[in-house]
């Protein structure tokens, strides 16, 4: 859910990045703390990056000045809590924005709060609350992947509504329509994306289970089934 460049009013744009720029930081001191504290999870959050950025440059076209895409936000999420991932997030999407004109550089705080700062959150949520409630460890990450995925094509269209209201009904028509033309392609593709991850976490279960398990991400009687 890519905001194209310069397509957010200047003051919306100013807006998401001093919104976004708290969780940015707060992000780099916990990369950095952790790497420090555990040098051996360096390959493991590469992993994790490139993961995010190969499935969120994988764009469909969707609303003028944005479109539809898998996030990969969630595996980062699970793994390393959210916090982590806002400034990996922001080096994906500041890469894809140069490289691939995916997104944009006035619109890259908006971009950001919606796929790295909202979208992990509702992924360790989600996945810590699967845990309480004694959820499969599969469906856990299947369910923490996707609705990351959807919550932040949610934030998208609220930020779309919030910068072009409806004439008519406002904030909360413009809202409805943007998010209703994002479901035809966001849903399918959230599901995808939440197998998809399911396939990745088993894969790196399978090969790193100590480190899982040092994590706490997962238990022994799990790995083990």
């Amino acid at each position: 859910m890519h905001i194209m460049e310069g397509f957010l009013p200047i003051e919306h744009a100013v807006g998401w990045t001093l919104a976004a720029a708290p969780f940015v930081i707060g992000g780099l001191r916990a990369v950095r703390r952790r790497i420090d504290e555990r040098p051996e999870q360096r390959m493991l959050l590469g992993v994790a990056a490139a993961f995010t950025f190969v499935l969120s440059a994988l764009k469909l076209p969707s609303l003028t000045g944005s479109c539809s895409h898998p996030t990969g936000i969630g595996l980062g999420a699970i793994l390393f809590g959210p916090l982590i991932m806002a400034p990996i997030g922001g080096v994906v999407l500041l890469f894809q924005a140069l490289l691939l004109a995916h997104g944009g550089l006035t619109t890259l705080g908006a971009n950001l709060f919606s796929m790295a700062v909202v979208g992990p959150f509702a992924a360790a949520a989600v996945f810590r609350l699967a845990r309480r409630l004694k959820v499969s460890l599969a469906v856990g990450v299947f369910l923490a992947a996707s609705l990351a995925d959807l919550m932040t094509y949610i934030t998208t269209s609220l930020q779309l509504a919030w910068a072009f209201p409806d004439p008519v009904g406002g904030f909360a028509a413009s809202f409805v329509k943007f998010a209703g033309v994002f479901a035809l392609t966001q849903i399918p593709l959230a599901i995808s994306e939440g197998l998809l991850t399911v396939v990745i976490f088993n894969a790196l279960a399978r090969f790193n289970p100590q480190e899982l398990q040092q994590m706490k991400v997962t238990e022994p009687s799990e790995l083990r089934a």
